[in-house]
């Protein structure tokens, strides 16, 4: 497999970056498990300042609501309650209610809360390697037609910054991956506040990077727009357009959400 390194300023030019390598680069494949080809590489992007504007992409799958919805899903937990009811799994869920199996660290259902505990190590010592999040449970995903993407995360306080590295097993270039990135990044952004630090490089890394057969279209949309059109025509300003429209899609994600409670 190729593998790919990219990095930028923002994470609109790092995702778009890495969004052109897979058009430019990716292997054409065959993808068995959904009877169809892929495009794929190994991808790894840096984001130097992930909160600089321009910080929203015009180039995903879904709008302001969709992207506020799942930053609530990843860093509230908004669809946690829906795990064995038509969910295995969330990422927050597995982040905030780890699985533990009597006899290693507490009784079983009782769950770890991960997010807390990275707060706790980093505040314990800033200097730590051991502020970890683990979403794979082999318990479940071994044995799951839908295992989980996102694998691992781990926060660095260096510099007086938080730096956040995550590792994905399998990521959906063109419909997944900039959502992923987005919200991964608030949830850094929320523990880097809770330290009182500042909020550091991000790192995401997907070991299958890669476009469904479906979506070769779209990839090339989006190439094309890429290699012909400044950063600024494709992106939004989260403070100044995007997070007014996002915040203000919350009551009707909520009432969303508490029709699915009934």
């Amino acid at each position: 497999m190729k593998e790919i390194f990219c990095e930028g300023r923002s994470l609109p030019e790092a995702y778009h970056k890495a969004i052109l390598a897979l058009y430019d680069e990716g292997d054409a494949l065959s993808c068995n498990d959904w009877n169809q080809t892929q495009r794929e590489i190994s991808m790894t992007f840096v984001v130097h300042h992930p909160l600089e504007e321009p910080r929203v992409s015009k180039l995903y799958v879904g709008g302001f609501k969709e992207l506020q919805q799942y930053v609530m899903e990843i860093v509230d937990g908004l669809l946690d309650f829906r795990v064995g009811d038509g969910f295995e799994y969330t990422y927050h869920d597995r982040m905030a209610r780890y699985p533990l199996v009597a006899g290693e660290g507490g009784p079983e259902g009782e769950g770890f809360d991960q997010i807390a505990f990275v707060i706790r190590e980093l505040r314990r010592n800033s200097d730590s390697r051991r502020a970890v999040i683990d979403v794979r449970d082999n318990h479940v995903d071994a044995f799951s037609s839908d295992c989980a993407c996102l694998q691992h995360m781990q926060f660095f306080i260096r510099g007086e910054a938080l730096h956040g590295k995550v590792l994905m097993r399998s990521n959906d270039a063109v419909e997944a991956t900039f959502m992923n990135a987005f919200a991964f990044i608030m949830l850094q952004q929320y523990i880097a506040g809770e330290l009182g630090v500042a909020v550091g490089t991000y790192t995401h890394r997907a070991n299958s990077f890669h476009c469904y057969e479906k979506d070769f279209k779209l990839l090339g949309q989006y190439a094309r727009g890429i290699q012909t059109k400044p950063l600024g025509e494709l992106t939004y300003r989260y403070k100044d357009e995007y997070q007014e429209l996002m915040e203000d899609s919350i009551p009707t994600i909520l009432d969303t959400v508490e029709n699915l409670r009934r």
